[in-house]
C-alpha cells in the first residue's frame, strides 16, 4: 500500500473492499536500475512502472547534477494488460546522484519519488538515490550472518584447562545470565573460539554463510567491548591461533567470518590509555578526549571504564585503522583471517561536542578493508538511531538495522505484558499497528540508496535486546517476526540461540549459553523455520536482488512482493490469527499461487485471491510469471 495524496480512482475504490492494485513503482534494484554500480560519467537507464488503470500519459525524469535540475523525457518500452513501463537515461555526473519521476496527466502532474505518488512539491530528501560506491560484498548481500557472543556460545575441550582472571566469576553453563547488574560483565561460562570452530558444521546446516564474533581482544569483561589490547585475542578464547584457526575452518567450508571491533572507545586498561595516563608527553595522550588532563577524560555514556578515542588525532588514525600495520588492518584478509569488521557504536565514533570525524573514520577503514580483501571484505556498522545520514554508502556500507527495521517491527510484534523495556526508556515498547511498522520502514528505507539497503544486517535481536520470544510471549509472534527478517531487503542476521527458542528480558540476559545438552526434538519446529525460510534465501533471486512492493498493511497483518524477472514472492505475515488478505488479480501472474515456506491458505475472491493465515505466523507464496522488460 503506498502512501499518497492522489491515487487512480479506481485503486481508492479497490483499497476500500482490502483489494488494492498496483499503484506506480520504481526502485533500486535489478528490475528498474540498469547498473548499480556505475562509475563517474556513465549514464544509467531507469525504468518506472505505471498501472494501465492510471491516469497518466507520460514519465518526465527529473535528477539533479551540481544541485541543478536535469529532465530527460522517457519512453515507453513495454505495454502488457495491466501496465505500461517507461524507460529513461540517467546521467551520473556525481557520485551521489538524486531523482524522481514527474507523472503526466490532464492538469498537471504528479510526482513519484522513493516514498509513493504525491499530487504537490516534495522534499527531496525522498528522492531516489544511485552511487557510484561499491556495495558490500555478493556474499553478504546474498548471505546470511549468524551472531556470536564467544564466552556462551560452545566450550572445547581446552577450555576446562584454563583459569578464571581476577575479574571474572566463573559460572555454571547450565545457569541463565543475570539481567541487570555491574555483575553481567564477569559471569565467565568459558566458550572459546574452539568450541565455535567445532559446531562449525551446525552452523552451516541451519544455512547460515556468514559467523559474526563480538570482541574477541583481551578485557576485564566477558564482553570485551572495553578491550586492553588489539594486538592479540583473548586467552581466554584460545589466543591468537585460535582465530586463525576459526578463520581457515570458515573459509575452507565457504563460509566468511566477521569480527567485532570498537572505535569509539577502549577499555581504561588499555595499554594505550595506561600509557596516556601515565605519560603526559607521549603520542597515546592524543589518542583519547579529555577534559582536564589526566583525572578528567570523556568516556562512553559517561562510563569511566570506556574512554573515547579522539579521531582528530593522525597518528591514531594510522595506528588503528590505515592499512595493514594497523590495529584493524592486522586481522584482515587471507585465509586464515577475517573478512570484514562490524564496528561498535559507530554512530558515536568520532563525534564529540563540535568534532565530527566519523566520515574519516568510516571511509578509512572501507579503504583498509577493500585494500586487505581485495575489494572482497565487508563493513557494517551498529547503529541505534537513524543512520540515513551517514549511509551514502562510501563509507559503511550498511547497519545493523534496528532504526528501520527492528524497532517498527519489535513494536508491532510486542506483547503489551512482556515487559521488555524499549531502548533509553524506563518504559515497556509500546504496541503499534502495521500501518505504523511499514510507514517507518518505508520512510527510513527511501532515504538510502537501494545497494546499501541490501547490505544491511536486519535482526529481530541481538546480544543488546531482549530475545524476539520473550518480547512476543509467542512462538507463532516470534515467527511473524522471523518471517519478516528473512524475506525483507537485506541480510538476515541472527544471534546464536533464536533457533533453539532462547529467551532474556535484556541484553545481558539474552546472552545465554546454548543448550547443546537439549533433547534433538526439543527445538525442532523453529530450527526447521530456520532451514526453511534460509533454503528458500539461497534458491530466490528474488530475496537477494528483488525490489520491494507492499501489497496490504493492516493492523495487524502486512503483505509485500519481492520480486525480480526471475522470480515473484508474495510474503504475508501475521501478529494473530484468523487474518486474511485480499490481493488484486494484476498482483498475481500467470500462474496459481505455491506456497513455498511457512503456512496459509489460498482462494480465489472477488478481483483477485485471498490469502489466509489461521495463526500467527508467515506465510511466503511464489506467484506467477508476468511480462517484465529485459535489460
Amino acid at each position: 500500500m503506498t502512501t499518497a495524496s492522489h491515487r487512480p480512482a479506481q485503486a481508492s475504490q479497490a483499497q476500500e473492499d482490502g483489494c488494492q492494485p498496483p499503484l506506480p513503482h520504481h526502485d533500486g534494484s535489478t528490475l528498474y536500475v540498469s547498473d548499480a554500480c556505475p562509475k563517474l560519467g556513465d549514464t544509467v537507464r531507469v525504468r518506472v512502472r505505471i498501472p494501465r488503470s492510471a491516469p497518466y500519459t507520460a514519465v518526465v525524469l527529473r535528477s539533479l547534477a551540481d544541485d541543478e535540475l536535469h529532465l530527460e523525457h522517457a519512453k515507453p518500452i513495454l505495454h502488457t494488460d495491466t501496465e505500461t513501463w517507461y524507460e529513461a537515461p540517467l546521467p551520473v555526473h556525481n557520485p551521489v546522484t538524486q531523482y524522481r519521476f514527474a507523472l503526466l496527466r490532464d492538469g498537471g502532474f504528479d510526482w513519484l519519488n522513493a516514498l509513493g505518488v504525491y499530487d504537490r512539491e516534495v522534499s527531496d530528501i525522498f528522492d531516489f538515490r544511485i552511487t557510484t560506491f561499491a556495495p558490500s560484498p555478493a556474499w553478504n548481500r546474498e548471505g546470511a550472518t549468524y551472531q556470536i557472543f564467544p564466552d556462551r556460545f560452545a566450550r572445547s575441550e581446552q577450555s576446562s584447562t584454563r583459569q578464571a582472571p581476577d575479574w571474572a566469576h566463573p559460572t555454571a553453563w547450565s545457569t541463565k545470565p543475570l539481567a541487570y547488574g555491574a555483575e553481567t560483565g564477569r559471569q565467565w561460562y568459558g566458550g572459546d573460539l574452539a568450541g565455535v570452530e567445532e559446531h562449525l558444521e551446525y552452523i552451516q546446516n541451519l544455512g547460515f554463510t556468514t559467523v559474526y564474533l563480538t570482541p574477541c581482544f583481551p578485557a576485564r569483561s566477558v564482553h570485551r567491548y572495553d578491550a586492553s589490547t588489539f594486538d592479540h585475542i583473548d586467552p581466554l578464547l584460545g589466543g591468537d591461533e585460535a582465530l586463525r584457526s576459526l578463520a581457515r575452518a570458515c573459509h575452507s567450508r565457504g563460509m566468511r567470518i566477521m569480527g567485532d571491533l570498537t572505535l569509539n572507545h577502549t577499555g581504561s586498561s588499555h595499554e594505550w590509555f595506561q600509557r596516556a595516563l601515565h605519560h603526559p608527553d607521549s603520542e597515546e595522550r592524543d589518542y583519547y578526549l579529555w577534559n582536564q588532563y589526566p583525572d578528567d577524560y570523556v568516556a562512553w555514556m559517561g562510563i569511566k571504564a570506556l574512554p573515547k578515542l579522539n579521531w582528530t588525532s593522525p597518528k591514531l588514525i594510522n595506528r588503528m585503522i590505515r592499512g595493514a600495520s594497523s590495529s584493524a588492518g592486522k586481522w584482515l584478509g587471507g585465509d586464515d583471517g577475517l573478512d570484514g569488521w562490524r564496528i561498535d557504536v559507530a554512530n558515536q565514533t568520532g563525534r564529540w561536542a563540535a568534532m565530527d570525524e566519523n566520515h574519516v573514520v568510516a571511509t578509512t577503514i572501507r579503504s583498509t578493508i577493500d585494500e586487505l580483501t581485495d575489494g572482497n571484505g565487508a563493513l557494517i556498522a551498529e547503529y541505534m538511531p537513524d543512520a540515513t545520514r551517514d549511509l551514502a554508502g562510501d563509507g559503511w556500507q550498511g547497519v545493523m538495522n534496528y532504526a528501520a527495521f527492528s524497532h517498527p517491527l519489535w513494536m508491532w510484534v510486542a506483547d503489551p505484558h512482556s515487559q521488555v523495556k524499549r531502548f533509553g526508556f524506563d518504559e515497556t515498547f509500546p504496541r503499534r499497528d502495521g500501518i505504523a511498522m511499514a510507514d517507518t520502514m518505508r520512510e527510513l528505507l527511501a532515504q538510502i540508496p537501494w545497494k546499501v539497503a541490501e547490505s544491511q544486517w536486519n535482526l529481530i535481536d541481538s546480544h543488546d535486546s531482549a530475545r524476539i520470544l520473550t518480547l512476543t510471549q509467542s512462538p507463532q509472534v516470534a515467527h511473524a517476526a522471523l518471517g519478516m527478517m528473512m524475506t525483507y531487503p537485506g541480510v538476515p542476521m541472527a544471534f546464536a540461540g533464536d533457533e533453539r527458542d532462547a529467551t532474556g528480558i535484556t541484553g545481558e540476559e539474552s546472552r545465554t549459553p546454548m543448550d547443546w545438552d537439549a533433547p534433538e526434538n526439543a527445538h525442532s519446529a523453529t530450527i526447521a523455520r530456520y532451514r526453511e525460510l534460509l533454503t528458500l534465501r539461497k534458491t530466490s533471486s528474488a530475496l537477494t536482488h528483488g525490489g520491494l512492493r507492499w501489497v496490504s498493511v493492516q493492523p495487524d497483518t502486512v503483505a509485500y512482493l519481492r520480486e525480480d524477472a526471475n522470480d515473484r514472492l508474495l510474503v504475508v505475515a501475521a501478529r494473530q490469527g484468523g487474518q486474511q488478505v485480499h490481493v488484486a488479480r494484476e498482483w498475481l501472474g500467470n500462474a496459481d499461487p505455491q506456497l513455498v515456506a511457512g503456512q496459509g491458505t489460498v482462494a480465489p475472491a472477488d478481483r483477485g485471491a485471498s490469502f489466509a493465515l489461521a495463526n500467527a505466523g508467515y506465510g511466503v507464496w511464489r506467484l506467477g510469471d508476468i511480462e517484465v522488460p529485459r535489460w
